[in-house]
């Protein structure tokens, strides 16, 4: 599997993004394709069951490229599929209590919004954190953007990988790259690109 500390580029399959007819499968083999490293599946509002099944036949296709598959929330479907990990927000449950659900040890990722809430979640046993929203996003309508100042003092201080997201696309990834990033998560920039392939290879490139 591909170490985290390797991955540039995290990919997250949103089905609120994804419109009736467009395939998981297909999204994920477009974005292994175009060099994402790593891969989330985000379904709020999703039964269990439902997302086990997608999660399913997405590891399908991940595993071969060795890409880690992350699921969102549930540490409970990692208890079902041989996923790689588990990301928890503030409010979910605490890494510890992932890991229990999950029955075995994994990747458990954190969601922070300042470089206190990264600190606590590196003392808390998470493998990175994403960090943000650096710009203000449709994902996460009511989260305060932090910007771009915190980003350079959060890789000084916390030693596990960071993943800053939030409205990040091509337009603006050479301004958080200069602030200091060294790994991004793209959301609705990735999944609503004419060429899921061609966008990931660019910010690949841009983040080498």
């Amino acid at each position: 599997m591909r170490a985290l500390r390797e991955c540039r580029l995290y990919g997250i399959i949103d089905l609120g993004y994804i419109p009736q007819g467009r395939d998981c499968n297909r999204v994920a083999e477009q974005m292994i394709t175009g060099g994402v490293d790593l891969i989330q599946l985000r379904g709020k509002g999703k039964s269990i069951d439902e997302l086990v099944d997608l999660a399913s036949e997405i590891h399908e296709i991940t595993a071969p490229s060795d890409t880690p598959l992350i699921i969102n929330d549930y540490a409970e479907i990692a208890a079902r599929v041989s996923v790689e990990g588990v990301h928890v927000g503030q409010d979910d449950d605490s890494i510890h209590v992932a890991r229990q659900k999950a029955g075995r040890d994994l990747i458990v990722g954190k969601s922070t919004h300042s470089l206190a809430q990264a600190n606590a979640a590196q003392a808390e046993g998470a493998d990175y954190v994403g960090f943000g929203p650096i710009f203000a996003t449709p994902t996460k309508p009511d989260y305060e953007p932090i910007g771009l100042d915190g980003i350079r003092h959060a890789n000084l201080n916390v030693g596990i990988p960071i993943f800053c997201i939030g409205g990040i696309n091509i337009d603006n990834l050479q301004r958080v790259i200069a602030a200091g990033a060294k790994r991004v998560v793209m959301v609705s920039a990735l999944l609503k690109a004419h060429s899921i392939v061609d966008y990931a290879r660019c910010a690949t490139d841009m983040l080498a």
